[in-house]
């Protein structure tokens, strides 16, 4: 009787082993992989503007201590530090073949944003590249507007949304509707079905449709938001560019484009640049091209005698922008001190405008599906409650 009990036991707990281990195989182990995944892929876009950030410290420490900028970047890379990267490794080492600092960053794409490549080329323009470091940080802290608005918002859809469009739907037009039919031909055969219910089952395809391309777009913006400054070049490539189209109709990313372009501009007439180059830099430093054919529209407008404060009307289609330069050049032409709260203001519309944006957007969606659904209960429903009463009534 003992040795039965404890083969019992042993066989019981041999059981409860394999099925934890079955467990952690078939489910532990692939949540944790999928959480891994989209974790290092979510954190891309702040990984990136990290290793951006570590660029202009070493950048800032250097200028500080009045050490060659060159030399100091190639004994950071001396040090081995991992953190730095692979490609800042790369971009010392072509400084240490004799190129100089921007033609080096220009050689690594990605290490910084091709904007704060413009900028720090707009800073050795004026022969001081600590003037600009503050507008290549302010650059770089937009990706925390960016990243909330991702984390809070998007993934909701991606991750919550996305399984419950697919499934709830999916289920009741192969499960519940086939055989919801059936039933109601089973018992009240020849009589119609209520015309909100005859409705909703005609035109449940084309809805099912309108739900499907609702998610390919949030799908296309989070693989977007992943593959980063990427995609807007393949985009730009394919179709020339669309991406910075695209980018200059959103409210958010406008007033942002204004803003660095502004700032830009602002620190070069200050430094003594001509308009006509200065105009070109900070347009260079939007990586935007609607702003570059707008700033070249005001170029042609210089060289054809137009004043700049009149001239400034080809960039801004409100003629806010127009009004503040003029402005600026009755007050004795202290730009960036006379534009800096015009900056800080769009800074602060931009974000606002992207979060509201995103709250909308999600808010919006949720509801959209949850109409669907509710159509579709609404629609059998309709169809019970008319059985009912044919039946009461026979």
């Amino acid at each position: 009787m003992n040795d039965s009990h404890f083969i019992l036991a042993f066989a019981e707990s041999g059981a409860f082993l394999i099925s934890a281990l079955l467990y952690v195989v078939f489910f532990i182990a692939p949540l944790c992989a999928v959480a891994t995944i989209s974790y290092k892929l979510l954190s891309l876009p702040l990984r990136r503007r990290e290793r951006a950030r570590m660029v202009l410290d070493l950048i800032e420490t250097a200028l500080g201590q009045g050490q060659p900028l060159e030399q100091t970047l190639i004994a950071a890379s001396a040090s081995r530090d991992n953190t730095l990267g692979v490609r800042f490794h790369l971009f010392a080492a072509y400084l240490e073949t004799g190129l100089r600092f921007n033609n080096a960053l220009q050689k690594v794409p990605g290490l910084v944003p091709r904007q704060i490549v413009a900028m720090l080329k707009a800073g050795e323009r004026i022969g001081d590249l600590s003037k600009v470091l503050p507008t290549c940080r302010r650059l770089l802290n937009d990706g925390v507007s960016q990243t909330r608005g991702a984390l809070n918002y998007l993934l909701i859809l991606a991750f919550i949304v996305t399984p419950f469009t697919i499934t709830v739907p999916t289920m009741l037009n192969t499960i519940v509707l086939p055989k919801f039919k059936d039933v109601f031909n089973g018992m009240a055969p020849g009589h119609p079905l209520p015309a909100f219910t005859r409705f909703v089952f005609d035109y449940n395809g084309n809805l099912r449709l309108i739900q499907n391309l609702v998610l390919l777009v949030i799908w296309l913006i989070l693989i977007a938001y992943i593959g980063g400054p990427r995609v807007t070049h393949w985009i730009n490539r394919i179709l020339p560019g669309v991406a910075d189209r695209i980018f200059f109709a959103l409210p958010w990313r406008r007033k942002r484009l204004q803003r660095d372009f502004s700032t830009v501009l602002s620190i070069l007439l200050d430094s003594g640049v001509s308009e006509s180059e200065a105009l070109t830099l900070a347009a260079d430093a939007t990586a935007n091209s609607v702003i570059r054919r707008r700033a070249e529209k005001v170029r042609e407008l210089l060289s054809a005698g137009v004043p700049l404060p009149q001239a400034f009307g080809a960039m801004d289609d409100s003629g806010e922008w127009q009004w503040r330069i003029r402005n600026t050049f009755e007050r004795g032409r202290n730009f960036v001190r006379s534009l800096n709260g015009w900056h800080e203001a769009l800074d602060a519309k931009a974000f606002q405008l992207e979060q509201t944006a995103a709250q909308l957007t999600t808010t919006g969606v949720v509801l959209f599906n949850g109409v669907i659904v509710g159509c579709i209960v609404t629609a059998m429903f309709l169809a019970l409650i008319d059985l009912i009463s044919e039946a009461a009534l026979w």
